[in-house]
């Protein structure tokens, strides 16, 4: 009989996602994160410094009946990109998990879910092969994936439980404040965009195709995951199931706001957006929204965006999910649909402008 599952990183969009799903399926679930989640908790929460092993052990330790684990935890540096190679940015998201690992120790783990993404394949860095494979080579740069998994597999003789490697690209979904939260991105882009009297431009360049997953698929294939045989010791791609070009989805952004298209005009958002507090703020007082900065809502998802939508140094990043699928999970969405429905959802809660 399954016990509790613990979502590690419950603040973030994977582990809200996951905290929520688990909860309506009827689970226990636990989350950590040192700052509990923003509005209605599912479940119970525990705030705790993932990075403070004497604290993990004192908040953790007595738990008892845990038998799943999602590590959903991140640490992120203020400069996104150059900190996906640093070493103390590699050394502090493999002290969180080693953290957590010792101090469920005796909680009665099965199962151990962990996120990655398409940097496994070196997306950051250039041209990965399409599409990529979970049998791919590891590269030759430093990545805090290699120094987590490589701990998972080192404890798990002893630890008696299996454990699932999910890869997503791109996940769409919403949490406060988060590094790579590109609906938010987007949402406040055109809301300050449309308050200025402005066209819905699309900021970025070239036409490289990808894709994305939706959060909600995401954590219904991390439920999967937890109790599939097929998926023991096992890693898998996910992705909503078909492909897009940024710019081509820039009419769906514009319909959910009521809004023009213009001409593309390349701009790095970073640099640009910062500057709109101020209209920010003014949207927040004339819509009642839920009363945030641009700066806390967005994070360093301004530099995830421009990542997104203007590096010039790959034509393509697809993910083969043929291995996800003939091992029975096959659910999908179409990722218009979902980014429509995730800024519609935000709208609803008064996060973004009607």
């Amino acid at each position: 009989m399954p016990g509790a599952v613990i979502v590690a990183g419950a603040s973030g969009i994977v582990g809200g996602a996951v905290t929520r799903h688990a909860a309506a399926s009827g689970r226990e679930v636990i989350g950590l994160s040192r700052r509990p989640p923003r509005g209605a908790q599912a479940g119970r929460h525990i705030s705790v410094d993932l990075t403070d092993a004497a604290e993990c052990r004192a908040k953790l330790g007595p738990l008892e009946g845990v038998s799943h684990l999602v590590y959903a935890a991140l640490f992120e540096k203020p400069d996104l990109g150059a900190g996906w190679l640093e070493a103390d940015q590699i050394a502090t998201n493999l002290l969180m998990l080693r953290n957590v690992l010792d101090a469920l120790e005796g909680a009665g783990l099965q199962h151990v879910t962990l996120l990655q993404g398409a940097k496994a394949y070196g997306v950051h860095l250039g041209q990965i092969p399409v599409p990529a494979r979970e049998d791919a080579p590891r590269h030759l740069h430093p990545n805090f994936y290699w120094e987590q998994e490589d701990l998972l597999r080192a404890r798990q003789q002893a630890g008696g439980w299996r454990w699932t490697v999910l890869r997503p690209q791109v996940v769409l979904g919403f949490a406060e404040g988060s590094a790579m939260n590109m609906v938010a991105a987007i949402g406040t882009y055109a809301a300050i965009s449309r308050a200025r009297g402005l066209p819905l431009v699309y900021p970025g360049r070239g036409h490289r195709v990808t894709e994305a997953t939706d959060v909600r698929l995401l954590a219904r294939a991390i439920a999967w995951a937890g109790e599939s045989p097929a998926a023991a010791d096992q890693i898998f791609n996910v992705t909503n199931g078909d492909v897009l070009v940024w710019q081509n989805l820039w009419p769906v952004v514009a319909r959910v706001f009521g809004m023009e298209v213009g001409l593309p005009h390349p701009m790095p958002l970073a640099t640009v957006m910062p500057g709109h507090e101020a209209s920010w703020a003014a949207l927040v007082r004339q819509h009642g929204l839920a009363p945030t900065t641009l700066a806390g809502l967005i994070g360093s998802s301004w530099q995830f965006a421009d990542f997104a939508f203007s590096r010039t140094h790959s034509a393509a990043s697809l993910l083969s999910t043929i291995k996800i699928r003939q091992a029975g999970f096959a659910d999908c969405i179409d990722t218009a649909e979902s980014l429509a429905w995730e800024l519609r959802d935000l709208q609803r809660r008064r996060i973004l402008p009607p």
